[in-house]
């Protein structure tokens, strides 16, 4: 079904519940970053395949704002249908987009209104030029699918100019409407089963973690915490699955109250093992149907009021139920059910938990990261020889098939912890690319660089790298971009910092080497990492960011990924995991008047090309950095190898010490 067909269908659809706008999110009911199939709706219906991005379709009559300077309205917006999405992912919206129906909305940049203000000012326009006082602007949207606080946002927005948000279930409809256009074409919903992922992995139990929950629910007279997000679920309950390509997460919710904790989920499709049924009874929890989650809130909430009505005025206000829910994270069909006097709005339990490594989980983040050391050396020693001695041209997805297969010889391996990004010259500005045989693929040869950057999922841990290779030989403008970006990550991974230290601030380490030159690059310096979990993880970054103000702590694992990108040239972009670690004993006190202080520990064991730095642009500090770093990945990761083989001998010519001027 093309974009014209759908648009039209979408738009019979909306007149019929007299909408005058609906918005398609990337998300699904657990506002995942990575979905599985079934839940890519923006992207069937814009055919833009980008994770981040949400579609606003508007009718065919809707009235324009106005242009003004003021209220951040651009021309050329006179498209009906929309689509936003951050820097990663202009280039490659901009080739997905019809044009003819589609306007890239660039987010970011600050000639670009935001969702909510174009749609203010939309719902301005239709209260301005209409003849009634009770016309309103209706923003149509699927509850299940936005989070609390956007809805929220919006709302507060829209109110003051006639506008509203209208649900799905307010019009009687019970499915999404992209679903009922995509019909029989939709995927279907994913049923994998749980498996349990063992303590030795883990290094907490279920009830361990429960209790430590329990205990923070305690200090704020929480009754019920709810957990919405699948990887907080998977880990508060140590099981995981594989609904969602990349992700080892299994479509579910979770809620822990005082008494008891239940895992909602398809029982018939998630608990075939006998071994999760038992590891779930060991540990207290129960298990109920997936859509009983919002009833049972409610029930929870209504049966607790009613106890309470038989005390005294004030014992009932004291034990009035509350329910925790990180709106942020959470749906908008969960959060509207809950008065907000009864609402515990605050980042949950768990994420803090699950940012923090415990040292068995640290421990297997390591092994995985030499482990990949292994595959992406053996990978390495075959391209280069397929390329620089048989002179063959390989496609980038041949490139991605060979990577997958090194990882999947490693022990523990399931996956990719994401599609692999391959891109040859100027596929490498695309900073979330994703090699597919068509015209936009590329063939790495002697002549063009190449950014690859690719990950794994260890039954143990999670990997992310990136490195940019050059089989030729890079031209001198190219070696100092790759020089300065290098020394970006260096500046990142030598940081020491006192404690009560947000990401942010580290970010500007990252960045120097290229703004001495007027360069700069448009995506963050890193990301969590979670452990045998998503790649991706909270709440804490490095980024110019700074409304995330989360520190930095010992046991958080987060990428140091400094680049720079040319359009229609090259991308470059060096990405080491590092973990945070404690310098000296933190459980100690410290004078008053002094502070405790953290450092980073690589993760990453992969080297860098070393024929692409401009030796006279790195310091003796820096030099020492990779000479260090290129002894340790040899030590750890050549220790793993045999000796004489292919990928030994090449990870041996790549970890030499740099020749120094």
């Amino acid at each position: 079904m093309n974009t014209s067909e759908i648009l039209e269908q979408m738009r019979s659809k909306m007149s019929q519940f007299d909408m005058d706008a609906f918005l398609v999110p990337s998300d699904d009911p657990h506002l995942s970053e990575y979905t599985a199939m079934a839940f890519r709706r923006r992207a069937f219906v814009s055919k833009f395949t980008g994770s981040a991005g949400t579609a606003l379709i508007l009718k065919e009559d809707v009235i324009m704002p106005e242009l003004d300077e003021n209220d951040l309205i651009t021309d050329d917006i006179e498209q009906r249908a929309l689509l936003w999405t951050d820097s990663r992912y202009f280039n490659e919206a901009g080739m997905q987009l019809d044009s003819e129906h589609w306007k890239l909305m660039k987010g970011g940049l600050k000639q670009t209104p935001t969702i909510i203000k174009y749609l203010t000012n939309l719902a301005k326009a239709k209260k301005k030029n209409s003849s009634s006082e009770e016309a309103s602007f209706r923003v149509g949207i699927d509850p299940f699918v936005h989070s609390a606080s956007f809805c929220k946002e919006l709302t507060e927005a829209l109110e003051p100019h006639g506008g509203s948000i209208v649900t799905l279930d307010e019009v009687g409809q019970s499915t999404n409407i992209v679903d009922d256009i995509w019909s029989d074409e939709r995927p279907a919903l994913p049923s994998s089963p749980f498996r349990v992922h063992p303590l030795e992995y883990a290094g907490m139990s279920v009830a361990d973690k429960l209790t430590k929950i329990r205990a923070e629910m305690a200090k704020c007279d929480a009754t019920m915490s709810i957990f919405s997000t699948l990887d907080d679920v998977a880990y508060l309950f140590n099981v995981r699955a594989a609904d969602v390509d990349c992700c080892p997460v299994g479509i579910s919710y979770g809620a822990v109250s005082m008494e008891g904790a239940t895992l909602y989920c398809d029982a018939e499709s998630k608990l075939v093992d006998s071994a999760v049924q038992e590891h779930l009874k060991e540990n207290g929890v129960t298990v109920a149907p997936y859509g009983a989650l919002i009833g049972d809130i409610q029930s929870h909430l209504t049966t607790a009021e009613q106890g309470a009505g038989d005390e005294s005025e004030s014992s009932s206000t004291t034990t009035k139920p509350k329910v925790w829910l990180d709106t942020a994270h959470s749906n908008y069909a969960i959060s509207r059910i809950i008065p907000k006097e009864q609402l515990h709005n605050k980042q949950n339990a768990v994420t803090p938990m699950k940012g923090c490594k415990n040292e068995a989980e640290m421990e297997g983040m390591r092994r995985a990261h030499i482990v990949d050391g292994v595959a992406m050396a053996e990978f390495m020693s075959w391209l280069e020889d397929e390329i620089q001695n048989k002179k063959r041209s390989i496609s980038e997805v041949e490139l991605d098939i060979v990577l997958c297969a090194a990882r999947a010889r490693q022990p523990g391996y399931i996956e990719p912890s994401f599609p692999t990004i391959a891109g040859v010259g100027p596929n490498g500005a695309i900073i979330h690319y994703r090699a597919k045989e068509d015209e936009t693929m590329r063939y790495l040869n002697m002549e063009e660089p190449i950014l690859i950057d690719s990950g794994g999922q260890y039954e143990y841990g999670t990997t992310d790298v990136t490195r940019t290779w050059h089989m030729g030989e890079g031209t001198p403008e190219f070696k100092e971009y790759f020089t300065r970006v290098l020394k970006g990550n260096i500046g990142v991974d030598s940081m020491v910092w006192p404690e009560n230290t947000p990401g942010f601030v580290l970010d500007v380490f990252a960045r120097k080497a290229l703004w001495e030159i007027g360069k700069d690059y448009g995506h963050g310096t890193g990301h969590g990492v979670g452990a045998a979990l998503n790649v991706h993880e909270g709440p804490h970054s490095i980024s110019p960011r700074f409304t995330n103000k989360e520190v930095m702590k010992a046991g958080m694992a987060v990428s140091n990924e400094p680049g720079y990108y040319e359009d229609g040239r090259f991308g470059i972009r060096i990405e080491n995991l590092l973990e945070v670690q404690p310098i000296g004993d933190h459980s100690v006190e410290v004078p008053p008047g002094t502070k405790k202080f953290l450092r980073f520990e690589k993760l990453t064991l992969i080297p860098i090309q070393k024929n692409l730095i401009v030796v006279d642009l790195l310091t003796e500090q820096e030099m020492d950095w990779l000479d260090s770093y290129h002894a340790m990945v040899f030590d750890k990761v050549g220790a793993l190898m045999e000796d004489g083989s292919p990928g030994k001998e090449w990870l041996k010519k790549m970890c030499t010490p740099i020749e120094r001027p």
